[in-house]
């Protein structure tokens, strides 16, 4: 699927909406389970905690428990495009790392959403089954797409170099989200961020600091 951009390279006002109105669902979907429990909520209440119809809420999620996992298959197709567009020249590490870094802009913002989220996985564990099925698809498609820029040909198996390298981009973006949100740290998530990418641009070498002090 397109996504329709503004000629700065971003996403036009149709897309933003979109944007707006899945966040929405998500966000409600969260706090609602987080209060009753995944399996008392449904896509009548989520629809109208966040001020739409249930058919609209199928717009953007194919099932109920899509709602809670928080992840956007067009977050997906512009990571990817961000790392097939990016100049030959620069790392792949970096360009991983700024590609993920554009879609994590409002992660902030959210902090709460985040949090809760992490609990509602807890107390249903086949959502998270199903969150890491999910994420594994969207792994594998950006493996192809790092092959790819390695300069694989369409249709070959995607070789271990990508494969990793994607896996190791794609656990960098979880663990840094999961720090950030226990109750200890007090640090902007973008810190947290740019601290993981960075132990990994020094391949993970044990930092000078104690390695297991949140600090590292």
């Amino acid at each position: 699927m397109q996504v329709v951009q503004n000629k700065d390279g971003g996403p036009g006002l149709r897309e933003r909406k979109k944007q707006a109105t899945r966040a929405a669902l998500a966000d409600a979907a969260v706090r609602l389970a987080a209060e009753h429990g995944a399996e008392h909520v449904t896509v009548e209440a989520i629809s109208s905690a966040a001020g739409v119809s249930p058919r609209t809420f199928f717009n953007y999620f194919d099932s109920h428990d899509d709602a809670f996992l928080m992840i956007d298959a067009e977050v997906g197709h512009r990571i990817r495009r961000a790392v097939r567009e990016a100049p030959a020249e620069h790392s792949l590490l970096d360009v991983l790392r700024e590609a993920f870094s554009a879609e994590l802009v409002d992660v902030e913002e959210r902090h709460e959403i985040w949090s809760l989220r992490a609990k509602v996985f807890q107390r249903s564990p086949h959502l998270l089954v199903r969150g890491l099925g999910a994420h594994m698809a969207e792994e594998m498609e950006l493996a192809e797409t790092v092959a790819e820029r390695l300069g694989g040909v369409e249709g070959e198996p995607v070789g271990l170099y990508p494969r990793l390298v994607a896996a190791v981009a794609t656990t960098a973006v979880r663990v840094s989200i999961e720090d950030w949100c226990r109750p200890t740290q007090n640090v902007a998530f973008i810190d947290v961020f740019r601290r993981a990418f960075d132990h990994l641009a020094s391949g993970l070498a044990v930092p000078d600091k104690d390695a297991g002090s949140s600090g590292t």
